[in-house]
C-alpha cells in the first residue's frame, strides 16, 4: 500500500520561491513518484489567526489552489481541498484539547515567539499545534513534508497520538517528518530564512521586473569574491557544476552575477507564469476541483472520526 502524505499551506499571500523549493515542489515530485497517497489542504482556519478579512481570504484561497495546479499538482492523483470544508478537523481538535495541557502548548515555537515580542496572543495561536495534530492524524498520515524549522509540528502530532493511544487504546499512527535536507531552509534576499514577515522574498510567479528588483536587493559582502547570498539562491535554479565557470570568471563582479541570476530565475519561472495564467482564466474549474477534493477528504476523515468517537464512548 502507498504511504499517506499530508501537508497544508496557509493562504496568507503570494507564495515565494522559499515556499516552492522548501515544500511545494516536493509535493509534486513525491506525487509523481507514485509512492504516496497525497492529501494537500489549504489551511484556511490556521490562516484565520493572521488574516481576518473575508474578501482577501476568499481570494487567497482561490489563488493558492491555482498556484498548486500551476506547479503541476494533478488533482486526479492528489486530494486538494480546503481545511474548512472538512469539519472533522476542528471536531477532532476539540477531542485532543481535553488531553493536552497548557504547559505543553506553551513550549510551541509560535507561542514562545509571540510571547517574547509581547504580542497579544489569541487562543487560536496558542492552540494551533492541536489543530495541526488533528489535521495530520485524521488521515492516518505516514509522512509530513516540512522544513527543518517546522519539525516541531510533527513532533506535537506524534506526542498527541501517543497520549490518545495511551489513554484510549491504539487508534492513531505516529507520523514522520519528511525533510529534504538540501532545501530545508531557503535563504532570502538578506541572508535570513526567506519569509514574508522579513520582506526578503522573491515571488514564485514574479514578473521579470519583480525578479530584477528582488535580486538587485540581495545583500552582498563586499569583501568576498563570491556573494554568498546570491550564490545560495542561484544554486536552487541551476546545478552547482554549471554555476562554477560563471562564478570563477566573475569573482567580485556582483552586478554580472546578479544579472545572471535574474536570467536563470526568469527562465525557470516564465513557463510557470504562463501555465498559471491559463488556469486562472477558468476559476470555476478550480472551485470544482476543491469541491471534489473536499468530498474525497470528508469520506476518509469522517470514517476516522467515527472510530475515534466510538473509542472515547460518545458514539
Amino acid at each position: 500500500m502507498k504511504k499517506i502524505l499530508l501537508s497544508g499551506v496557509k493562504p496568507t499571500g503570494r507564495p515565494h520561491i522559499g515556499n516552492y523549493f522548501g515544500a511545494m515542489k516536493q509535493f509534486v515530485e513525491l506525487l509523481s513518484s507514485g509512492d504516496y497517497d497525497c492529501h494537500i489542504f489549504i489551511a484556511d482556519y490556521h490562516a484565520l489567526n493572521l488574516l481576518q478579512n473575508a474578501t482577501e481570504m476568499r481570494q487567497n484561497i482561490l489563488d493558492l489552489a491555482i498556484d498548486y495546479l500551476a506547479i503541476g499538482l494533478d488533482p486526479h492523483k492528489a486530494t486538494l481541498f480546503k481545511q474548512s470544508d472538512v469539519s472533522a478537523h476542528t471536531e477532532l481538535a476539540w477531542i485532543f484539547d481535553t488531553l493536552v495541557t497548557m504547559p505543553y502548548l506553551m513550549r510551541a515555537h509560535a507561542y514562545k515567539d509571540a510571547e517574547a515580542k509581547n504580542r497579544e496572543i489569541n487562543v487560536g495561536t496558542f492552540n494551533y499545534p492541536v489543530l495541526m495534530a488533528a489535521d495530520i492524524l485524521l488521515y492516518d498520515t505516514d509522512v509530513v513534508p516540512v522544513g527543518q524549522d517546522q519539525k516541531q509540528h510533527v513532533e506535537y502530532a506524534r506526542d498527541i497520538a501517543q497520549k490518545f493511544n495511551n489513554t484510549f487504546g491504539n487508534t492513531f499512527k505516529e507520523p514522520e517528518a519528511l525533510i529534504i535536507e538540501s532545501v530545508a531552509t531557503v535563504p532570502g534576499t538578506d541572508g535570513r530564512k526567506m519569509s514574508k514577515s522579513y520582506g526578503n522574498t522573491i515571488p514564485l510567479f514574479a514578473s521579470r521586473d519583480e525578479i530584477a528588483k528582488a535580486v538587485m536587493s540581495i545583500v552582498t559582502d563586499s569583501g568576498s569574491d563570491i556573494p554568498a547570498n546570491v550564490y545560495a539562491i542561484h544554486k536552487l535554479f541551476k546545478p552547482e557544476n554549471e554555476l562554477k565557470d560563471t562564478y570563477d570568471a566573475n569573482k567580485g563582479k556582483y552586478k554580472v552575477l546578479k544579472d545572471a541570476l535574474i536570467e536563470d530565475i526568469d527562465s525557470y519561472i516564465s513557463p510557470l507564469r504562463e501555465i498559471r495564467s491559463d488556469i486562472a482564466s477558468d476559476t470555476e474549474a478550480v472551485r470544482q476541483i476543491l469541491i471534489h477534493g473536499a468530498e474525497m477528504a470528508r469520506e476518509r476523515a469522517n470514517g476516522k472520526l467515527n472510530k475515534v468517537k466510538n473509542t472515547i464512548g460518545v458514539a
